[in-house]
């Protein structure tokens, strides 16, 4: 009579028993939105499986492959974390498997992305370089340009400053020539002046 009871029993809590366990699955996924920034990672040389509780005897979620970044709860139980990995999955995984230093894998990645974004930019780089070269050569054209000008105009003052010289030492000259000029002539005057009114006092004399 009993075992004629327990069957029907069975299928009426059953769809409970699954709804309440799908339940309990279903809340970690719902804290999953709120740690989703990675806080750790997988260890190198490992495909591990991820429980929906704090021991191997629970039901496995799937996998997670070595190097994996993943946020780690603070929820351990049974040498097991809790963690949600990058699918944004929550599941437990073995403490020892989890570590908060990135791997190999994980290094090798920042340093791939990194080597990209370097080759960009020598990229970028080497595509300004002729620009740039022009531009050296056009501020070379212009200097050599300016050093000329400047060398023309420091030869033309110096042309002037010459010719002034030259002008003023003619203007001295010439002053001193009719200078001179006028001294003689002053000179003779006088000697002719002396001579006329010598002449006269003689002609006078006789007279």
């Amino acid at each position: 009579m009993i075992k004629h009871l327990a069957l029907p029993l069975l299928f009426v809590f059953a769809p409970f028993t699954l709804c309440a366990q799908e339940a309990d699955d279903a809340a970690p996924q719902e804290q999953t939105a709120q740690q989703n920034t990675p806080n750790g990672f997988i260890v190198d040389n490992l495909y591990l499986f991820i429980h929906s509780g704090p021991g191997k005897n629970y039901r496995i979620l799937g996998s997670i492959e070595a190097g994996t970044a993943v946020q780690i709860t603070n929820e351990q139980e049974n040498d097991f974390v809790r963690i949600i990995d990058n699918k944004n999955r929550s599941g437990w995984v073995e403490s020892k498997f989890v570590t908060a230093e990135a791997g190999l894998k994980q290094q090798v990645g920042d340093l791939s992305s990194s080597l990209n974004q370097a080759e960009q930019q020598l990229n970028t780089l080497k595509e300004s370089v002729p620009q740039l070269q022009n531009d050296y050569d056009l501020l070379e054209a212009q200097n050599t340009e300016l050093q000329k000008t400047i060398a023309d105009l420091n030869a033309q003052l110096t042309q002037q400053a010459q010719e002034s010289q030259n002008q003023i030492k003619a203007e001295q000259h010439t002053l001193l020539s009719y200078g001179g000029i006028i001294a003689l002539s002053g000179l003779i005057l006088g000697v002719l002046l002396t001579l006329f009114l010598s002449r006269r006092k003689r002609y006078d004399g006789w007279s």
